[in-house]
């Protein structure tokens, strides 16, 4: 198997990118996702909904290529504002159980200057490990 390109149903082209590759190890590296739509449209502009709609974009890519929250195995955060991520520590923490379950990878956050979307304030990018699934295709 060679590396497969995963892109969920419905959502707008990436242009330039890929928003996730399955190697064919079965380790699934998701590109950094921000807080659009499926349509590239951002709908929410604080913190807590852009975060939302992140971890759901990364839920959609892992679940695209037949995993599931329990399989993400490092996530690695970018945040325009530590400020305002501390302000809201306690929402972050319900919105990211509501979204991904009490599945906790290892993380990294990092604080950084700007972002290449100018509305995005957070990107999210992913590792996880689909080595069972991608070992069951195979012998199915």
């Amino acid at each position: 198997m060679s590396n497969q390109i995963i892109h969920p149903a419905g959502w707008a082209p990436a242009k330039g990118y890929a928003n996730g590759v399955l190697a064919s190890d079965g380790t699934l590296y998701v590109g950094g996702q921000i807080g659009w739509t499926a349509d590239q449209v951002f709908e929410a502009h604080d913190f807590i909904g852009q975060m939302e709609q992140t971890l759901r974009n990364i839920l959609a890519v892992v679940e695209a290529a037949g995993g599931q929250a329990a399989d993400i195995t490092r996530l690695t955060w970018f945040v325009k504002s530590k400020k305002t991520y501390l302000a809201h520590q306690a929402e972050v923490g319900q919105a990211y159980r509501k979204i991904l379950g009490r599945n906790f990878p290892a993380m990294s956050m990092l604080v950084v200057a700007d972002l290449i979307e100018d509305e995005a304030l957070l990107e999210i990018y992913l590792l996880s490990s689909l080595y069972i699934y991608y070992e069951l295709s195979c012998v199915l």
